[in-house]
């Protein structure tokens, strides 16, 4: 910690702008993504397994590679394989190997995954109505162009 020419503790530089709106906008997230985490903890899924199995629904009914699912995820999770093979063993998503390029390895979501997704659309769209509730419309609309433009820039 910097210390004065006294010896004494300096205080602690307040954070600029940028830095505070870096860290509310985290703490936001966090907040919502809570309302999220309880929902999917009661179908044993994690918030990153959520998310494969929501952009292989997107998806369908293409296959998508381990690549194209880590590009579309929320959260970068270095261990796509790993998600994949639990959602795999609960059979939620099905894996194929490409006949035309061995290497290639596709996933796409099974009836089962779909199921499951259609019991949580209701109860996670709730929690988001609840979290953001205290919102108007236009506020809604501000924050979400504002969402966009932070993670289109730079």
């Amino acid at each position: 910690m910097p210390t004065t020419t006294h010896g004494e503790a300096a205080p602690a530089r307040p954070p600029g702008l940028e830095e505070r709106v870096f860290q509310r906008l985290l703490l936001a997230a966090d907040k919502l993504l809570q309302g999220e985490v309880e929902i999917l903890r009661l179908a044993e899924l994690t918030f990153p397994q959520y998310c494969v199995l929501r952009i292989l629904r997107e998806a369908m009914p293409d296959r998508l590679s381990c690549g194209a699912i880590a590009e579309r995820m929320i959260t970068r999770d270095s261990d796509i394989t790993r998600l994949l093979n639990r959602l795999v063993a609960r059979q939620l998503v099905w894996r194929t190997r490409e006949t035309s390029d061995r290497r290639l390895v596709t996933a796409s979501i099974t009836d089962a995954g779909l199921a499951l997704l259609r019991r949580l659309d209701g109860p996670i769209e709730r929690v988001h109505r609840q979290q953001l509730a205290h919102l108007t419309v236009d506020e809604l609309l501000t924050l979400d162009t504002l969402a966009r433009r932070v993670r289109a820039g730079g």
